[in-house]
């Protein structure tokens, strides 16, 4: 029988001003020496979940214990079970590696042999020994998250809290942190870890599965996948133009939920029969089979919330067609930039068709937003040239970003203009004046339903709706190609189904996108990946390809992660002999 550490008993939280409760009525239990997935859209209450437990935030309404202990009765016992790593990086990163271990050693009380024994530990556990006079913010994302998990574990904790550690964190890092966590878990410590990955909360114990404030389940994961049982399929063997074929069939009545997984097309059904949908493939492309897949815990997420946006794209509607001029709209040429003796992007060397969805994957500081940032025209190259429709980028550069969309890695609009203002303000830099200018401005408003925020300051604004306001300053000036650099980071799946609707809709426009991800289920959209490692290009190929590639008799149906990570292993022996 389960032994309990966490006992969270009709738990609300309302926050002033606000007119929904963040939690509404949460009952649950953390069993010991478990992981516990916290699962949902943006919104849904993660992150008030964990504070609460933390002993953060006072509840509304309700008990939480840990043990024996009431996090607000007895606040200061609780604070010396937990560990807890927050959702942004909460490190200093002026400071280095080792000084953040010193100041937080400080405050949890660790000194003397103790504390020489536990960096000793934690610093080989994570890896980061190399790296401790390295300042936080010259760290990658991954080493950020390790030195993160570091300062949590000083003392060693009952509960640790993760609250998405893995946003942002290439597959290599994320692979390595859950491997840490895991490790922790023999060592007897309950893990709550929060995530917007859903191949992680399947890996869990137990996931609790936050939306609007309730908790809509409670439970393993194997169990909530019964659910969509026999109503999971592959349509493979397709001779038409794919993203149309997912735009089409998510609009049957019968299909809840559809993604692109490299030559095919993966949908969930609201109902077991097949009779709709085969009759719809015998029309639009009698070629395409239908083939029972295994369900995933994503599939069960979806259906729990009710299913996915759909496939309309009111922004790829509101679009002109762009007809390509020429064979190449995006070329680079020996794309080099150094910082000092230090090679952030190494002979770049790539061309992109119009109309073709390019990925840049690899793992954080490979060198891809280097790239990007060079191929915009935003950073100048030590070496070598990069062209857009055919406009050099040193030479003309004010006439090639007028062709150009971008949406950076992080938020990078005004956190203190309004929603409007920021609109405003990007319709201006892409020279949009009068009637054409409201006009742009009115359409995204209503095309991202952004009446009700408008006159919100961006900081203020949910993270899909910055995420959404970010696109729509990227594409107001009807672009022909555009840089999306992570632009779903973070995001919920619903709203990441959303966005990738946008964009498959923006290239049957013609549009042509370049775009970089950690979500290799995001990659399979893509019609070629070129993987970036050690500031080079170290492979290119269709996602299909690479998965090809990484086949072995131990893993003869490996997915674009494995490959991913298999490319980056074998280029790593390969180069150490």
């Amino acid at each position: 029988m389960k032994e309990f550490l966490v006992n969270i008993n009709n738990v609300s939280k309302q926050f002033e001003k606000e007119a929904r409760a963040a939690l509404q009525g949460i009952t649950a239990s953390i069993p010991k020496g478990e992981i516990v997935g916290l699962a949902g859209p943006d919104g849904s209450g993660k992150t008030t979940l964990i504070r609460l437990i933390a002993g953060l935030l006072l509840p509304t309404q309700g008990t939480i214990t840990i043990g024996d202990y009431d996090t607000i009765k007895n606040a200061s016992f609780v604070h010396h079970l937990i560990g807890y790593m927050p959702q942004k990086f909460g490190l200093y990163e002026d400071l280095t590696v080792l000084q953040n271990l010193n100041l937080y050693a400080d405050l949890r009380g660790v000194t003397g042999e103790e504390k020489s024994q536990v960096f000793n530990k934690l610093l080989f556990f994570t890896g980061l020994q190399p790296f401790i006079d390295r300042l936080a913010k010259a760290l990658s994302g991954g080493m950020k998250q390790k030195l993160g998990l570091a300062c949590a574990l000083l003392k060693k904790p009952a509960l640790l809290l993760l609250d998405e550690p893995s946003v942002g964190v290439d597959p290599l890092s994320r692979r390595e942190l859950w491997k840490m966590v895991h490790e922790l878990l023999e060592e007897g410590i309950s893990v709550v870890w929060s995530t917007a990955y859903l191949d992680e909360a399947e890996k869990c114990d137990t996931v609790l599965l936050l939306n609007d404030g309730k908790l809509l389940y409670n439970g393993s994961p194997s169990t909530l996948c019964k659910n969509v049982q026999g109503r999971v399929f592959k349509i493979t063997d397709i001779s038409r133009n794919r993203r149309n074929l997912l735009t089409q069939v998510l609009n049957q009545d019968n299909v809840m939920d559809g993604i692109i997984q490299g030559h095919d097309v993966r949908v969930v059904l609201k109902e077991s029969s097949t009779l709709s949908i085969e009759k719809f493939l015998s029309e639009f492309d009698p070629k395409a089979k239908l083939v029972a897949d295994s369900p995933r815990f994503e599939d069960a997420f979806i259906d729990i919330l009710g299913g996915g946006p759909g496939g309309f794209s009111a922004l790829a509607e509101s679009l002109p067609k762009i007809e390509a001029k020429q064979d190449v709209i995006i070329e680079a040429k020996g794309l080099t930039k150094r910082f000092g003796s230090f090679t952030a992007a190494d002979d770049i060397t790539l061309s992109i068709r119009p109309g073709e969805i390019f990925g840049l994957l690899g793992p954080n500081g490979a060198g891809k937003t280097t790239t990007f940032k060079m191929m915009c025209g935003l950073l100048k190259p030590t070496h070598g040239s990069a062209s857009v429709n055919g406009v050099d980028l040193q030479k003309a550069p004010g006439e090639a970003r007028g062709h150009i969309g971008y949406m950076a890695q992080k938020f990078s609009l005004y956190d203190t203009l309004s929603l409007l203002q920021n609109l405003e303000f990007f319709a201006g830099i892409y020279n949009l004046t009068g009637k054409q200018k409201k006009k742009a401005i009115d359409q995204m408003i209503d095309i991202f339903n952004f009446k009700s925020y408008v006159n919100d300051t961006a900081h203020i604004l949910p993270l899909g709706f910055k995420q959404r306001l970010a696109l729509s300053c990227a594409v107001m000036h009807h672009p022909a190609v555009l840089f999306l650099d992570e632009p779903t980071s973070g995001v919920d799946p619903i709203t990441r189904r959303e966005f990738w609707n946008h964009i498959n809709g923006l290239v049957r426009r013609g549009v042509t996108i370049m775009v970089t991800t950690h979500f290799m289920d995001e990659a399979e959209n893509c019609d070629r990946i070129a993987l970036v490692y050690r500031s080079k290009i170290i492979r290119t190929g269709t996602p299909d390809s690479l998965k090809e590639a990484a086949k072995t008799l131990d893993n003869p149906t490996p997915t674009l992660e494995d490959a991913f990570i298999q490319i980056i292993q074998q280029y790593d022996m390969t180069n150490a002999k």
